[in-house]
């Protein structure tokens, strides 16, 4: 190589150490200041529901840890995909993130035959901070005491029992319909506008069974109108021990929602690495993990990666629900 040209490649190449060392001090100098502004979650639910619960609850304490506005926002429609939308069209700078359960990219790609984002490219996992089971409950007049003898009283009696859900291509629909699947039960759907529609149904008696989440079950649970019989998470729960799980009967049977935080794709890793840190070490103080788990959230907390392999494990689970179930969104 001739030393003219060996001395611009030579340049070229300490050129291009000089930028990226200086991307990756602008990065770390963004990371250490973050946030020097109030930041917002972008929540694609009513408020009210655990998405909303949770973000509320984070919103207060990483306010007072970050010495800065955390403010909840909330963005409802198309099964979360309006808000999550929002957020993957947001600047990149960690100001804007996302709070949803995993139907946002392990059942929405599989249920919409077109998303106006892409869950994959558009957004980065930066912690799962909750998990919070579904648990099947019966009517006190079922004749079942046990999630065995509910199962061996449905296979009796074929067709003769339905369940109500959130709705179609709801968490609640397609893990009876797995359930349904995996145990050869005929259980016939019934679809509720969420579980303001679904609980009252079963608690009135206008459909024997129904899956949902403690914190609306356990009135009833307690005075004796619904009997649960079963929570749909791999282990049983430190709130609900005695509790069995469906996961005893089938194993590795899992499919408890989890929520966490997003953001948008660009967003620099050190920043992420910030909130990561931040939102597991938060749902894990004393008093944020005793408000979740009084109403049926189990504080998790885990690294960004650590989460994006969770993602991938519930899309391969779910897309094969979402089969069994035969479900589409229009």
């Amino acid at each position: 190589m001739k030393p003219m040209l060996l001395r611009l490649v030579c340049l070229i190449g300490l050129g291009m150490v000089l930028h990226t060392q200086a991307v990756v001090a602008q990065g770390l100098s963004a990371a250490q200041s973050y946030p020097d502004r109030p930041v917002r979650i972008v929540v694609g639910y009513s408020p009210g529901g655990l998405p909303d619960t949770i973000a509320r609850i984070l919103a207060q304490k990483l306010s007072e840890r970050w010495k800065n506005q955390v403010v909840v926002e909330n963005k409802p429609g198309a099964n979360g995909n309006i808000g999550a939308d929002f957020v993957a069209k947001a600047a990149p700078d960690g100001y804007t993130l996302l709070m949803t359960d995993n139907s946002t990219t392990a059942i929405n790609p599989f249920l919409y035959s077109k998303l106006p984002f892409d869950p994959d490219r558009d957004l980065v996992p930066v912690s799962m901070v909750a998990r919070a089971p579904l648990f099947l409950a019966v009517h006190s007049s079922v004749p079942a005491g046990t999630f065995q003898e509910l199962v061996a009283l449905v296979k009796a009696k074929p067709g003769a029992f339905s369940y109500g859900s959130s709705g179609i291509g709801s968490t609640h629909h397609l893990c009876m319909e797995f359930l349904k699947s995996a145990l050869g039960l005929d259980i016939t759907h019934v679809p509720y506008k969420g579980t303001g529609q679904s609980v009252p149904a079963v608690v009135a008696g206008q459909v024997p069974m129904v899956i949902s989440g403690l914190p609306s079950l356990m009135a009833y649970a307690k005075d004796g109108r619904v009997k649960l019989l079963a929570a749909n998470s791999l282990k049983r729960t430190s709130f609900a021990p005695d509790i069995p799980t469906i996961s005893e009967t089938v194993p590795g049977f899992d499919f408890a929602p989890t929520f966490g935080f997003f953001v948008p794709r660009a967003t620099p890793r050190e920043i992420i690495a910030r909130i990561s840190a931040e939102a597991a070490e938060a749902v894990k103080l004393a008093d944020v993990s005793t408000r979740m788990i009084n109403v049926g959230i189990e504080p998790v907390g885990t690294t960004s990666e650590e989460y994006a392999a969770s993602l991938k494990a519930d899309a391969e689970r779910y897309s094969r629900a979402v089969k069994i179930s035969g479900a589409k969104a229009e």
